[in-house]
């Protein structure tokens, strides 16, 4: 009899789970929320490449602040010619300082990281080279001390590891602040991929209504004689013949109907729901907007009446969003390339040049020219500006 073999011997003990919480069991349900995944791929996938609001809140950033003018300077004088000022007219053989930076912040506001690779100069010296490393990529490798002892660049199945216990760090590493995380950085994107999944399941509700569910703008009722309730044949294809010849096309819009024989016209609408969704959609676009820091009147949200003008929310968004994010960023690359040159310099945005803050700028100048007990190095001081070799 082959089916004892089957049959478990007698004082088996029954086939248990090794996991301790095999116990515990999740029951799904149909009204539980689908979000989508949080990871970098995921989240530049939905909230960049496949939503408007996110990809053109990404784009105004990044491209206004690599748009900035730089200056390289140290504590006695502005350089108008300097190693750093020539590497950075020209990174790499495929990047300008323009484009190097826009890719740089474009992956600092999508995953919370940048990370920069210093190629050439081994030996002392500014590097030959630099490149913008994906970050999605990268994956830090923490020291008996917690400090990053090294950076795993995968791609394509193979892994390059980049040494930081050298005397200069071959990358650097931007990040946003994490209150959670001692190594990786919190990106505006994943706080606000509530609000694009929101948005993207409107706009897909939106497309579905048109594709399977769109209402015609009205109906024509019949109600008959006697309780009857349909048309004959010939009544409906005559009916049908008359809507196609009469009320059809551009020539004929706006021409009236005369219904006859118990026809009647009942307009359709959106419904109260409909509408909702409309309103939801704003408000997720708004909060998208907010994430970034970008004013909603920049993206093309409608309704927001925060700012008086279009050149006040500019302005706004330039001093609150901008100039933060690329202060920090020239200031960190700057004094990472000191340490390949062996020189202290700084890097930083130049505010004279900045056409959205002419007009601050300009009252700061006049207030501070105007300050008589201020002496000439402190007023350059305080504009942010080197002081002169011939002061004391």
């Amino acid at each position: 009899m082959a089916w004892k073999i089957f049959r478990r011997a007698e004082g088996a003990v029954p086939e248990q789970k090794a996991s301790a919480t095999g116990r515990v069991v999740a029951w799904g349900s149909s009204g539980r929320v689908a979000w989508s995944p949080r990871d970098v791929v995921s989240l530049t996938r939905t909230g960049f490449a496949g939503n408007p609001v996110g990809f053109r809140a990404v784009k105004l950033i990044a491209e206004a602040a690599a748009a900035l003018p730089l200056v390289c300077q140290d504590g006695e004088r502005r350089f108008e010619t300097h190693p750093l000022i020539a590497l950075m007219r020209r990174p790499n053989a495929g990047q300008g300082r323009a484009e190097l930076f826009e890719a740089l912040y474009g992956q600092l506001l999508l995953s919370g990281n940048g990370y920069l690779e210093a190629v050439g100069g081994g030996g002392g010296g500014m590097p030959a080279e630099l490149h913008v490393l994906r970050s999605d990529r990268m994956s830090l490798v923490p020291g008996a001390d917690g400090w990053p002892v090294a950076y795993d660049y995968s791609v394509g199945g193979r892994r390059h590891r980049f040494d930081m216990t050298g005397p200069v760090d071959p990358v650097l590493h931007v990040k946003s602040f994490h209150p959670q995380d001692d190594h990786y950085g919190l990106s505006p994107m994943q706080a606000a991929a509530v609000a694009v999944d929101v948005h993207n399941s409107a706009s897909s509700w939106s497309k579905a209504l048109l594709d399977n569910a769109a209402r015609p703008s009205g109906a024509i009722v019949y109600k008959g004689a006697d309780g009857q309730a349909q048309l004959s044949a010939d009544q409906y294809e005559r009916l049908v013949s008359e809507m196609e010849r009469h009320h059809q096309g551009a020539r004929n819009a706006g021409r009236p109907m005369l219904l006859e024989g118990g026809l009647d016209w009942k307009q359709m609408g959106f419904s109260p729901s409909d509408m909702e969704f409309q309103k939801t959609k704003e408000a997720a676009a708004r909060e998208i907007a907010v994430a970034f820091g970008v004013p909603p009147m920049l993206v093309g949200i409608s309704g927001d009446a925060t700012y008086a003008n279009y050149q006040e929310a500019n302005r706004a968004f330039f001093r609150l969003t901008v100039l933060p994010l690329a202060t920090r960023v020239t200031a960190a690359v700057g004094y990472w390339l000191s340490s390949h040159l062996g020189e202290a310099v700084e890097l930083k945005p130049d505010l004279d040049q900045v056409p959205a803050l002419a007009a601050e700028r300009d009252q700061q100048w006049q207030r501070v020219g105007a300050a008589d007990f201020l002496s000439e190095a402190e007023k350059r001081a305080i504009l942010g500006l080197p002081r002169l070799t011939d002061e004391a």
